[in-house]
């Protein structure tokens, strides 16, 4: 029943934006019921921590620890996108910009957005779990192309051509994994062959072959729709053109959601292969993404663009800490997911309060913004600490931990060649902020207005009390991470 209550209550708001014109009150429904998905994800993980599974749907929803821990993100993530889109959509009806059908749409495809993701993470079976991250793909297009301008619509066409190939590619990993499991005697037939614990129960009788090709079409599929390279080249686009809640949950969830299947398939594939073969993958892609990631962020103009690089980056440092694959490593590739959520939530919230009152995300055009606009620019200054992974943010905590995995499994040379990478994003992202936040301007200063402020300031306290102590979460964490470590 809480599975099912999990999944119904994005719905149901979704519901009601579609049969109502917008309003901030219908807003404000949507922000309620992401906050409840948030509570009911805490229920799940108090569950997990007390070692308890969650089904529903006669097994077909299916909640561990990794699982109660992704809706928590989500539910976190969604909570604060839903906020920043009552102001963002109230603005953009006063401008004339959009009617209220419109808005109402948007805050339709929001909640069918997260909805996907929590089916996805919620789902027994790992073909559920494809079809759950192929509907993501189709709700987000059309919020990638919200705004019906030139460059969003090429925005969101690259988004669904680009990610269309990658599912597809996964979805042939997918049915390599079941073609693998079907012939193993004695296994489980028709669509229960793909159930989550059925294939960890039979994963060292598989055939190592067939396997070894599926995995790594799953990583090429699942990894573009997390960003990775050589198959990221719609993420700065995606992200740059979004509306900044979309954006938020996008990079803050939608791409780690994708990483969470990746996850569940290399627990199967260690299961078969040992943990070699997949670490090779994960350290090839993860590597390519920090460099790709250092590469561009050195020349971006743009905020969001800016911003979307980034992500490129921590995909890369959860990939390489998936690569580890110690109880260590995995418990901190988790923590990582949380707190680079928090952060980046929070920048690309910032961004488009900075959009909406700059009138442009164009990095030139926007020079200190800590004197004309000291929360705003504060905010976004100690966001960019954050995702920097600087202390006391949980993201220094999740890279040491990383690095600690890496090293334990002879990676030193990865984790090497990542902080190098990383010393170049940390150049790049401070001289742009440098001249964002700092320098003088003849504009006027303003007030930023708390509905921005409070949620926004509220997601960094969260994020540096995690870094701080993680002792609430600690338990959850190791129990999630020993879901997928063989």
């Amino acid at each position: 029943m809480l599975l099912l209550t999990v999944l119904a209550v994005p719905l149901a708001a979704g519901a009601l934006a579609a049969a109502l014109p917008w309003r901030r009150a219908v807003g404000w429904a949507m922000v309620l019921a992401n906050a409840a998905v948030l509570a009911l994800g805490i229920a799940l993980a108090v569950q997990a921590d007390r070692r308890q599974v969650a089904t529903g749907l006669d097994g077909a929803l299916r909640a561990d620890a990794l699982s109660a821990f992704m809706v928590v993100v989500i539910g976190a993530i969604s909570l604060l996108a839903s906020i920043q889109s009552v102001r963002y959509l109230a603005v953009e009806i006063a401008r004339g910009e959009h009617g209220a059908r419109h808005a109402s749409l948007y805050s339709l495809l929001v909640q069918v957005f997260v909805a996907c993701m929590l089916a996805a993470v919620l789902s027994a079976n790992l073909g559920a779990l494809w079809v759950a991250v192929e509907a993501t793909t189709i709700a987000t297009t059309f919020l990638v192309g919200h705004r019906r301008s030139d460059k969003a619509l090429e925005a969101s066409w690259k988004y669904v051509l680009i990610c269309s190939v990658g599912i597809a590619l996964a979805f042939l990993g997918t049915v390599l994994v079941y073609f693998a499991a079907l012939h193993v005697p004695g296994h489980a037939a028709g669509a229960s062959v793909l159930d989550w614990t059925s294939l960890m129960r039979a994963s060292h009788r598989l055939d190592p072959a067939v396997v070894r090709l599926a995995m790594a079409l799953l990583v090429l599929g699942y990894g573009t729709k997390v960003g990775l390279a050589p198959m990221h080249s719609w993420l700065p686009d995606a992200h740059s053109q979004a509306p900044a809640p979309v954006s938020a949950l996008m990079s803050g969830v939608l791409l780690t959601v994708a990483f969470y299947a990746l996850l569940r398939f290399k627990a199967v594939a260690d299961g078969t292969l040992g943990p070699g073969f997949t670490r090779t993958l994960l350290v090839i892609v993860g590597l390519a993404s920090l460099l790709v990631a250092a590469s561009l962020l050195l020349t971006q103009h743009d905020v969001k663009r800016m911003l979307a690089y980034h992500s490129i980056e921590h995909m890369g440092l959860i990939a390489l800490g998936a690569a580890a694959g110690t109880t260590l490593a995995v418990a901190a590739v988790l923590l990582h997911i949380l707190g680079h959520g928090l952060a980046k939530a929070v920048l690309f919230l910032a961004s488009g309060e900075i959009l909406i009152e700059e009138g442009t995300s164009e990095i030139d055009e926007i020079p200190a913004l800590l004197s004309r606009r000291p929360l705003l620019g504060g905010i976004f200054g100690l966001g960019l600490v954050a995702l920097l992974g600087l202390p006391p943010f949980s993201l220094f905590v999740s890279e040491l931990n990383m690095v600690r995995g890496e090293l334990a499994v002879g990676l030193g040379w990865a984790a090497g060649l990542s902080l190098l990478s990383m010393a170049v994003i940390f150049a790049a992202v401070m001289a742009h902020g440098r001249h964002l936040l700092l320098g003088g301007s003849d504009r006027s200063p303003s007030a930023t207005t708390r509905l921005v402020g409070i949620p926004l300031a509220g997601g960094l306290v969260l994020c540096a009390a995690l870094g701080l102590s993680a002792w609430p979460l600690q338990p959850l964490l190791y129990a999630a991470a020993r879901v997928v470590v063989r």
